[in-house]
């Protein structure tokens, strides 16, 4: 749907994007000029924003927003249901087809290729792997735990490094932590990926791949991804859009229920209350929310995590209470323990008095250090002490297992290795 002033000034590729006939240009190429909303997911290829000399007719720019789109190859991963049956029919095969790929994908045999989809003609697996790619993420290192949890350290086309975390357990479940942005925006001192800052937002395709290569990778060994916590790097809640679309794929073609999803947040007002309505009238049933809370006076959080100079203790829980209101689901609260900060029984006191008539459970895990923060963990005793006063007063509470800590896998520890150098020479500045 471009402009015919555009079409006329030769702008705009006439051939459709996918064509046995087309000769395929160089990564990069320009092929194309096309009118539409920036946020619109057409699934077979990927924007960028129109570089100055493309559109550097003025009235051009008046007409419409322009997107250069590239000649690159398409991540079958990206592709929803409707992506792959666009995809088939544009390289002339017939719709059945984009049944038997989506069975490679998430079926009960993953391919680790698309040359292993053998019920796959070989010309059409040749088509695939020539505009096709089976992942679009480079896993570029990978460290596995005493405990067996796996960090893995992805490379994104664009040469962003992100973190996401597999996590074992004894009674088969397995767990994934997912990242959301390439670092985080919100700053909290004591976290790894606040202190490197913001670089981009991750699309929907980046979060559902991280979650997608684990669960093939489990498959194969006659194990399943069980559980999805979005408490990997960046604030999920800045990034709502690609993260639902993410989760609604989750569901969908992974068949994880929404029980078994958590989305973690800082604590963005708007966006909870957004979620408790789409809950309630949506498609997303009834995936589970977890507040980083971690102190219960503004002064103390708001040293902690700036976010609570806009959003304050009092809005924060109005909105979690709207969300228990709305949804009738339990809200969960992390508590990150740290040595005589907040692990005593006046903070669990003060914490109870905080979440008194809330629907909520109580997550408290030791700090996880970071090269950036100077703070310790608590002490096991101490979190029992803390348990039990909240218990006292009411409230249900939980010492999580600490997972990864010797590969720096844990919460809170996630970021790029030049991010966490920087943060311990800032914090060495400082002593």
């Amino acid at each position: 749907g471009c402009s015919p002033a555009a079409r006329a000034m030769g702008l705009v590729a006439s051939a459709p994007l996918f064509s046995s006939a087309m000769t395929w240009p160089a990564a990069r190429t320009v092929t194309s000029v096309v009118t539409r909303p920036m946020h619109t997911a057409w699934p077979l290829w990927q924007p960028v924003l129109a570089p100055m000399h493309v559109t550097r007719r003025p009235h051009l720019r008046r007409m419409c927003m322009m997107t250069v789109v590239e000649s690159r190859r398409v991540n079958l991963y990206s592709l929803d249901d409707a992506g792959l049956d666009t995809l088939v029919a544009d390289i002339g095969q017939p719709k059945y087809r984009a049944k038997q790929i989506k069975a490679w994908l998430y079926g009960e045999t993953p391919a680790a290729s698309i040359g292993e989809m053998t019920n796959l003609p070989k010309a059409l697996r040749a088509q695939l792997e020539e505009h096709a790619t089976l992942g679009s993420m480079e896993v570029a290192a990978e460290q596995v735990s005493r405990d067996g949890t796996r960090k893995r350290l992805w490379r994104c086309t664009d040469g962003s490094l992100i973190e996401s975390v597999l996590m074992p357990y004894d009674t088969r479940r397995r767990t994934a932590c997912i990242s959301s942005q390439v670092g985080c925006a919100m700053g909290c001192t004591f976290c790894a990926t606040g202190q490197m800052g913001f670089r981009r937002d991750l699309t929907e395709g980046e979060i559902f791949e991280q979650v997608a290569r684990f669960a093939a990778e489990l498959r194969l060994k006659d194990e399943r991804l069980s559980n999805v916590v979005f408490m990997g790097m960046g604030e999920p809640f800045r990034n709502y859009d690609a993260v639902m679309g993410a989760v609604r794929r989750i569901m969908r073609d992974l068949g994880i229920g929404a029980r078994h999803i958590t989305i973690s947040t800082v604590g963005l007002v708007p966006e909870i209350r957004r979620l408790a309505d789409e809950i309630g009238t949506g498609d997303l049933g009834e995936i589970k929310l977890a507040i980083s809370l971690h102190e219960s006076s503004d002064a103390a959080r708001s040293a902690l995590m700036p976010v609570n100079r806009k959003y304050d203790l009092e809005t924060l829980l109005d909105a979690c209470r709207y969300y228990v209101d709305t949804t009738g689901r339990r809200i969960s609260f992390e508590w990150a323990l740290i040595a005589g900060r907040n692990d005593d029984m006046g903070s669990a006191r003060a914490l109870a008095a905080k979440l008194r008539g809330i629907k909520c459970h109580v997550n408290l895990i030791p700090l996880n250090p970071t090269s950036g923060f100077g703070g310790q963990p608590a002490t096991l005793p101490d979190a029992d002490v803390f348990v039990r006063t909240l218990e006292q007063s009411g409230i249900p509470a939980t010492v999580r297992v600490r997972r990864g800590i010797d590969i720096d896998a844990g919460c809170g520890q996630l970021a790029d290795a030049a991010s966490k150098d920087t943060a311990a020479l800032r914090l060495a500045a400082k002593a």
